[in-house]
This record gives structure tokens, C-alpha cells and sequence, in this order.
């Protein structure tokens, strides 16, 4: 064991949280499905059995909730989704699935953390990202004064016939 008491993965989402804990002494299994509001995954982290240690995958939900549980005091890790063991033919992959298996992960040492950026430095990445999204947009849309370009198997009529005199 590594310190906690309770294991707990988290799949977080924009608009849902699935969190399951696994009580490393017992075994036990506790689930909850929250919204994403700190307040209310903090106040169900604080009802299992202590010490608890908490895992989520980084992604585009951001760093907030991380920044939030390490201020209440509850010891998070965010773990970076590229190295994280995968079962070889999981089928069936569900949020609480993955919720759990990142518990399980926890629970034995085999999570890879990222570093919490602290959120001025998340503001400026996600402002470069828009940067780059808008530039990628402006060089995808056509040039002034060029045509547009078929679809595969259809030819562009021409406004103005071609004079074959010419």
C-alpha cells in the first residue's frame, strides 16, 4: 500500500464526474456520479475512509479540479493518459470502467504524473490553443479571387462560357 487509505479514479467530464473509490484494506468498491462542481466531488471525498489519494486523466476539462482538491487538502495526481497501462481487450469501456481502473492504477503505483500548471500559465496555454485553432481555420478557407474546388467525381460549370471563336 501506498499511504491511502482509499484509491479513488475519477472520469471527468464537462458536465459529469464518475468517481470510484477502492478501499485498499477492504476491497470495497464506492461509487458516486457527480457534477463537476469542486464543491461536491471535495464533499464526497471527504465521506470515504482516510487518508484518500485521488487520480483523474489530464485532458480538456483543465486543471481547476486538481487545484481544488490539492487546496482542501486532498492529495491529486493527474495522470498523463499516454502512459497509462491499458487492458488488452477491454471491449467494453464505460466511464465507470475507467473511473475504476484508474483506481486500481493508483491503488498499486502505476500512475505517471503531469505537472499542475498553475492557472495563469493554463490561461496562456489555452490562449495559444485558440490562437492556433483560428489560424488553422484562416489557412483552411479558400484564397480571394480563386474557385472552389470540385467534389471528388463533379466537374464546376463555368459562369461564362468559353467563346471556341476566340
Amino acid at each position: 500500500m501506498i499511504g491511502q487509505r482509499t484509491s479513488v479514479g475519477l472520469d471527468v467530464h464537462a458536465r459529469s464526474v464518475v468517481g470510484r473509490g477502492l478501499d485498499v484494506e477492504t476491497g470495497e468498491v464506492v461509487r458516486a456520479r457527480l457534477t463537476p462542481a469542486h464543491e461536491q466531488v471535495i464533499e464526497w471525498l471527504r465521506s470515504l475512509p482516510g487518508p484518500v489519494k485521488v487520480t483523474y486523466e489530464a485532458g480538456p476539462t483543465g486543471f481547476g479540479l486538481a487545484r481544488a482538491l490539492e487546496a482542501a487538502g486532498i492529495d491529486c495526481v493527474v495522470a498523463a493518459p499516454s502512459r497509462l497501462l491499458r487492458p488488452s481487450g477491454e471491449r467494453v469501456k464505460t466511464d465507470a470502467t475507467d473511473a475504476l481502473h484508474l483506481a486500481r492504477l493508483l491503488a498499486v503505483g502505476q500512475v505517471t504524473a503531469v505537472t499542475v500548471p498553475d492557472a495563469e500559465t493554463e490561461a496562456a496555454r489555452d490562449l495559444v490553443r485558440a490562437r492556433d485553432d483560428v489560424r488553422a481555420d484562416l489557412d483552411e478557407r479558400p484564397a480571394p479571387g480563386h474557385a472552389p474546388a470540385a467534389a471528388p467525381g463533379h466537374r464546376l460549370r463555368r459562369r461564362h462560357p468559353v467563346d471556341p471563336g476566340a
